[in-house]
């Protein structure tokens, strides 16, 4: 008997990626969890196992094709099967195994129901999100009420793909004779409630104004999201129109800092790291949320509570080819300085490779961007939701500042730190920012109050 083999869930907010590599071939045995596939999804590269033994029948996907959680990848004859692939008959009823069940569906878990929801339709590809053939396969205006889910026309199949993707299938208009519900039923029924709950309208945002043809003055050219920018303009987008940004500025004089870093340099270096400024901050930013810890947390506004958070790990903006990437320092607030310039370097260096984990960039509480290395001398970084807060850090430059009644030059930081004011008023915010800035003039502070 011929089996299907779906792309499995990528991890959190993870609905698709492109096919890098493809490891099996049609003929070929295959043992549980040896690699299929390598896929690059919008945060780093996944080799994905099989979770299913048996000879490869076909393979449905190809180099350079963008896959979709919950899409066939594989078909497969299970070992010892005497039914060649496809010798099933198709069905032109609804058949009474198919339809009773001795199980109710399991409901799908909350969290990733919502992530889930819209992932037949995350590609926009015709092929694997197509359009119901009758006008009785969209979501009807209404809910639709067709009986418990025993009682629905379905193929098991369709019904594990309908808990998948977090449809209830009851709710869906089968397209197929007597009202059967199919998968290209289900993926079209996911894809209109994706749609709806995605809307700018439905949600009371604003919806741009559609792009002119601006090939009628010039030439231009066409090039389609990469997959970390697709990413980045869908969370920045929705972080800019639903957190309430306000931007504090500050800066710090960093002389003796710096003059310190440098005679410590030959220290980090042979532990295998680059004592760098944002290694310091880094530390800095960890006694601080510890100091302040509304900087530290997330609001929960469906519940109307605020989320405190008991550990500290602080994500790093990395420049990459593929675009910008956060990975996630943990536990800042027990490594030293040395201790944390190792593995920054370490975690940088996967980054940019593209050999970063997605688990490595995940369930950060704050977030750093240093443009130093580049120039500016100010910006107004957008939180990375749901976090609270992030700190920008421009190019330190020598200022002539007011030092016991003479002028002197000193080298200073500017400093930009966004964040939530749903939950951190104007005056935290100057606080902690201000705090920060003694702790780099002072690293004393950190022993006195860190």
């Amino acid at each position: 008997m011929a089996t299907e083999f779906r792309l499995p869930d990528l991890g959190e907010n993870i609905e698709a990626g492109e096919v890098l590599n493809v490891l099996v071939s049609a003929g070929q045995t295959l043992s549980e969890d040896e690699t299929v596939i390598e896929l690059e999804t919008d945060k780093a590269v996944i080799e994905v196992p099989s979770s299913t033994a048996g000879k490869v029948v076909s393979v449905h996907v190809a180099k350079g094709d963008r896959a979709v959680v919950g899409q066939v990848i594989l078909t497969l004859e299970a070992s010892g099967d005497t039914e060649p692939a496809g010798a099933a008959p198709a069905a032109a009823a609804p058949k009474a195994e198919d339809i009773e069940s001795p199980f109710p569906a399991a409901p799908a878990d909350k969290e990733s129901a919502g992530a889930e929801a819209g992932r037949a339709a995350a590609t926009g590809d015709s092929s694997e999100a197509p359009e119901p053939t009758a006008p009785t396969a969209a979501v009807a205006p209404a809910p639709v009420t067709s009986g418990p889910a025993s009682q629905v026309p379905a193929a098991p199949t369709v019904r594990r793909l309908a808990r998948e993707t977090g449809v209830d299938i009851t709710q869906v208009v089968g397209s197929g004779p007597g009202g059967r519900v199919s998968e290209d039923d289900v993926k079209a029924h996911a894809k209109a409630l994706n749609e709806t709950a995605s809307s700018p309208r439905a949600a009371g945002g604003v919806v741009a104004d559609p792009l002119p043809d601006l090939s009628k003055w010039g030439e231009v050219e066409r090039k389609p999201f990469s997959n970390v920018r697709r990413l980045t303009a869908a969370h920045m987008a929705n972080a800019w129109s639903t957190i309430p940004h306000v931007t504090q500025f500050d800066k710090a004089d960093v002389t003796q800092l710096e003059v310190w870093r440098k005679a410590s340099a030959g220290k980090a270096e042979k532990a295998g790291g680059k004592l760098t400024p944002t290694a310091i901050i880094l530390k800095v930013v960890s006694a601080a949320l510890g100091k302040y810890p509304q900087f530290n947390a997330s609001i929960d506004m469906a519940r109307g509570e605020v989320v405190y958070k008991k550990y500290c790990h602080i994500g790093i903006a990395v420049d990459t080819p593929r675009g910008l990437l956060v990975p996630v320092v943990r536990d800042v607030d027990t490594k030293n300085a040395i201790q944390l310039s190792v593995e920054l370097s370490e975690l940088a260096e996967r980054t940019r490779t593209g050999k970063i984990a997605i688990e490595e960039m995940q369930g950060g509480c704050f977030t750093i961007s240093n443009l130093g290395g580049i120039g500016g001398t100010a910006f107004t970084p957008i939180v990375n939701a749901p976090e609270a807060a992030i700190l920008g850090v421009a190019r330190s430059q020598q200022e002539p500042v007011l030092v016991d009644g003479d002028f002197q030059p000193r080298l200073m930081m500017p400093l930009s730190l966004s964040y939530d004011h749903r939950l951190i008023d104007g005056a935290d915010g100057a606080r902690f920012l201000r705090w920060i800035c003694e702790a780099l003039e002072n690293p004393f502070l950190l022993l006195l109050e860190g």
